[in-house]
């Protein structure tokens, strides 16, 4: 069985870190993912509105490095989210993040530009700002299989 989701929009608010009890992080936000096609009536570009929760590091990542209208990339799985208050059934779903990573360059100043070369974290103890561990790779043409 398969339950993958990924996601590519904007935040429609800046995260709010918040912890269990237990002192566990955690974060709720919504992204704003614009649909392929406008309205025929008012030829406006319509958007869906996605929950999405993050636990641990990948909350706090989030909760440092994302702010409101951010252009943000999120991997993960949908869970319903269904209750009952006073009677009555309430359904709704949610997105449970594994993988974060930007959606745009630190400079692009909210434009769709893309950085290829984003970092991305998941659930992993990994400092954003020690690179010193990587090596660059020199590219000689050749594909390597």
């Amino acid at each position: 069985m398969l339950n993958k989701v990924i996601l590519m929009g904007r935040l429609t608010a800046d995260p709010e870190l918040r912890q269990t009890a237990s002192g566990i992080a955690n974060c709720r936000f919504n992204v704003a993912i614009n649909r392929n096609y406008k309205s025929k009536d008012t030829n406006e570009t319509q958007a869906d509105f996605i929950t999405v929760v993050a636990w641990r590091k990948t909350a706090e990542f989030v909760a440092k490095y994302f702010s409101k209208g951010k252009m943000i990339i999120v991997e993960g799985s949908l869970r319903n989210n269904n209750y009952e208050k006073d009677g009555v059934k309430h359904y709704g779903m949610d997105v449970y993040a594994d993988n974060i990573s930007f959606g745009e360059s630190k400079n692009s100043g909210g434009s769709n530009n893309q950085n290829t070369n984003h970092p991305v974290i998941d659930n992993e103890d990994v400092p954003l700002d020690d690179l010193s561990n990587f090596e660059e790779i020199l590219n000689d043409g050749d594909v390597p299989f």
